[in-house]
């Protein structure tokens, strides 16, 4: 049997749907499947052990996109399946010339809040299929090296791709830094945009003499993200990618929420997440940046979180 799985744009959205994808290789256990997506969310499929075919998303890179994706389908042989978590528009113009006799993109069958997209997934997949599956851990297939060091390991990441609305502030999490690099090394993490903040970071460890740290933002492909977070002893992070990454390997995680639905997009079935939010009348407001004016109510979901509450919970969980 044939797939086509079109996934996520998203590195955090594609991690979610991998329990969904494993329920689709327990449901077809010797397909061959054909992943379709962005450059960084089809890394996560590179040693998958069903996948044949790795199709980089280029459409929007020259030409008429709607073109370069009516080539690629025609371009592609049939398939048994055509599947899609996304839903827009360009999503239903592709499925639409790919050569499948079954076709299913992205419903979300469940209004609730409080249901996490992780099951949103899986239930999509339950309701194209007509199975009844439900949804493990997260699971990336990668060849990682277990790397030993002298003292634990401390991951922060303090961005998020959405927007600024979803970002910790620099001098919290070096606040944070400074106290826990007494017990351990810390490697600061970002993509090539987030190399300021993380640089931000990296000054104020370097004026408090915390030396034993290592600078990754924009330096990484996502290969060496995942195994650099898999090796990691401890993470504080924002909600966004990287979050979910430290999920699938049960990496113990404070992951600071503000204007995101944190009952929706928290960790999956990571027994050792830490979660920390400020209850707001005006979250979650889901926006990239804080639409309030005013300086005292501006960002106050992510300004009243202090370095204090995050080392007051390490203790509460005697971490340090």
């Amino acid at each position: 049997m044939k797939i086509f799985i079109e996934i996520p744009t998203w590195l955090g959205d594609a991690v979610m749907a991998t329990p969904a994808i494993e329920n689709i290789v327990q449901t077809y256990p010797s397909a061959k499947f054909t992943i379709f997506g962005s450059f960084v969310s089809t890394k996560l499929f590179l040693e998958h052990p069903n996948v044949n075919n790795i199709i980089i998303d280029n459409s929007k890179s020259k030409g008429n996109r709607y073109k370069n994706l009516f080539k690629l389908a025609k371009k592609e042989k049939k398939f048994d399946l055509a599947i899609s978590f996304r839903k827009n528009f360009t999503t239903k113009f592709l499925l639409y010339f790919i050569d499948a006799k079954k076709k299913f993109y992205y419903k979300r069958f469940d209004k609730k809040l409080k249901t996490h997209q992780v099951i949103r997934y899986n239930d999509f997949i339950n309701r194209s299929l007509k199975i009844n599956t439900k949804p493990q851990k997260l699971k990336i297939y990668q060849n990682l090296e277990k790397k030993e060091s002298t003292k634990k390991i401390l991951g922060i990441n303090p961005g998020a791709t959405y927007g600024s609305a979803k970002r910790w502030y620099p001098a919290e999490f070096a606040k944070v830094a400074i106290v826990l690099s007494k017990y351990y090394d810390i490697k600061i993490f970002g993509g090539p945009s987030e190399t300021e903040i993380a640089g931000d970071i990296e000054k104020s460890l370097v004026k408090s003499g915390v030396n034993n740290y290592e600078n990754l933002a924009g330096k990484t492909s996502v290969e060496e993200l995942i195994e650099n977070i898999s090796n990691l002893d401890l993470f504080i992070t924002n909600d966004s990618g990287p979050m979910h990454v430290a999920a699938a390997f049960d990496v113990p995680t404070v992951c600071i929420f503000g204007p995101t639905r944190h009952n929706e997009t928290n960790q999956w079935q990571n027994t050792h997440e830490m979660l920390l939010r400020k209850e707001m009348e005006c979250s979650p407001c889901m926006k990239r940046v804080c639409p309030l004016k005013d300086e005292k109510e501006n960002h106050a979901c992510m300004k009243l979180i202090t370095a204090q509450d995050v080392l007051e919970r390490l203790q509460q969980e005697s971490i340090i």
